[in-house]
Formats: structure tokens, sequence, C-alpha cells
């Protein structure tokens, strides 16, 4: 257990020479030492690379309250949030006039019926396919407007 602990304290100092090699060296009564310099009298074991050190802050830190330089810049929230707002907008008209679409279209069209031979007539296929599509219209569009308004949820 004392070895690793002093392997890592040994690379806590050297985290500032983090791009400079560090040798193993082994002295002749058993201690090992880890050195960017020869050592006199040791036995060279080999050669140890520190790892490299982050470039910059990595994500949050457990424990550690997010400051402001944590947080995107305000106008790019800003434009998130409008562009966001936009889309939620126009989900909403979409619906409205899916929605408006599938209701004007329940009255069938001309050649949406087919007589039958007690003079009546009944809905044919076109017709159930074209109310089919519509009520597809209005669940694409619903799921447009959720999707929307979760994005302009996360913006805000």
């Amino acid at each position: 257990m004392r070895f690793p602990a002093f392997l890592l304290l040994v690379f806590a100092l050297l985290a500032p020479a983090a791009a400079q090699t560090v040798y193993r060296y082994v002295t002749p009564d058993g201690r090992t030492i880890f050195s960017d310099q020869p050592v006199p009298g040791a036995k060279l074991q080999g050669t140890v690379t520190p790892p490299a050190q982050p470039s910059g802050p990595t994500g949050p830190v457990e424990g550690r309250t997010p400051t402001a330089t944590d947080k995107p810049p305000a106008d790019n929230r800003a434009q998130r949030l409008r562009a966001a707002t936009q889309e939620v907008d126009a989900a909403t008209q979409a619906l409205a006039q899916a929605r408006a679409t599938l209701e004007t279209g329940k009255e069938p069209l001309p050649g949406e019926r087919t007589g039958t031979a007690g003079g009546g007539s009944r809905l044919n296929d076109s017709y159930w396919a074209r109310q089919t599509s519509n009520e597809q219209a209005v669940a694409r569009a619903q799921a447009r407007l959720d999707a929307a308004i979760a994005a302009r949820n996360q913006a805000l």
C-alpha cells in the first residue's frame, strides 16, 4: 500500500514537469526512487511517463457550486431560447392547421362514395386513406410541438 501512495506523491510533485520523462531507479538496499535526473549508486529500471494533465475544465466538480463562468454566454442562451420559442410558435400553427384539415376533411369528397345495389352509397377506401393521413398529420404535428416545447424548456 505504501508504494502506490508514494508513486502518487511523486506524480503530484512532478505535475508541473508533466512533459518530462521520469526515471525509475532501484538503490542497492531495494528502495525505489523516481527522478528526472540520474541517482548515484542506483540501477535504472525503466522510464515512467506521467499522465497528461487536462487542458481545461472537464465538467462540474462534485460538491462545487457552479459559477457564472460555468454557464454558456448569455447571448448564446438568448439566441437558443429565441429559436426554440419560434419553433414552438411554428409547431403550434402547424398543429392548428393539421387539426383544421382533419375537421374539414370529415365530409367526403367527390369520388369517395361508392354506390350500392339498393340505391344507397358507402364510403370507399380512398376516403378512409385520406382520414388516416389527416390523423397521422395531426399526430406528427403534436409530436413536433411536444419536442419544441421540451427544447424550449431546456433552453430556459
